[in-house]
């Protein structure tokens, strides 16, 4: 079986690789910090990326990036980069790998969204509409194309303990983890473990959304 897994440079990204290739999975991975860098946003760059992987039987979307801001400050270039990179590097992947999918009857797509998507926060509106527009996608991608074979389903984490969340950020302060019914923040090995389960076990699923949140959104 054979996946190309977005971002996988660090974080989630580098687990859900990890974590499919200790499953037997064959893994390429798109990242811009790769030898021959892949931008999610360069839709011919995916396609290409794809084309030389050759035919796959999962794709997951994990590229990305994480800043808070208030309104005030989010101009539309931080719109259009935030959307391009997360909904536009999530449909150029799928333009990329669904037709053989659809030739061959079978495959699986998986999108990392957010707790945000689902709960929104002050100060993450760009990047909060971003994975919402994620989720309406996946929803909407499943019913289309869930006839023919191919299952498409989304991971929503809640904050999760890699680079992207700096040190000093308020999801890691004390006050907030107190929050959290598991007092910790979702491990990236447990974003991987959902994508995988989707992978293998769950061929019955389609446009659903698990939640790894450590219980933030219940």
């Amino acid at each position: 079986m054979k996946a190309v897994v977005t971002g996988t440079s660090g974080g989630i990204g580098a687990a859900i690789a990890a974590e499919l290739r200790s499953r037997g999975w064959t893994v390429a991975g798109l990242d811009l910090a790769d030898e021959k860098p892949v931008d999610v946003r360069d839709a011919a760059a995916v396609a290409r990326a794809v084309d030389d992987v050759g035919p796959v039987d999962a794709a997951i979307s994990v590229a990305g990036y994480y800043e808070m801001l208030p309104i005030e400050r989010i101009d539309p270039e931080r719109w259009q980069r935030m959307l391009h990179v997360h909904l536009g590097g999530l449909v150029n992947l799928t333009r990329a790998t669904l037709p053989g999918m659809l030739d061959r009857r079978s495959g699986r797509i998986v999108a990392i969204a957010s707790e945000l998507a689902v709960g929104g926060g002050a100060e993450d509106a760009h990047y909060a509409a971003a994975k919402g527009a994620v989720l309406g996608f996946v929803r909407s991608l499943a019913a289309e194309v869930a006839p023919a074979g191919v299952r498409v389903n989304a991971v929503a984490p809640g904050p999760t303990d890699t680079p992207l969340l700096a040190p000093d950020s308020p999801w890691r302060a004390p006050d907030y983890l107190a929050t959290l019914p598991v007092r910790r923040l979702t491990r990236p090995e447990e974003v991987a473990l959902c994508v995988a389960w989707l992978l293998d076990e769950g061929t019955f699923v389609a446009g659903e959304v698990l939640n790894p949140n450590s219980g933030a959104v219940i």
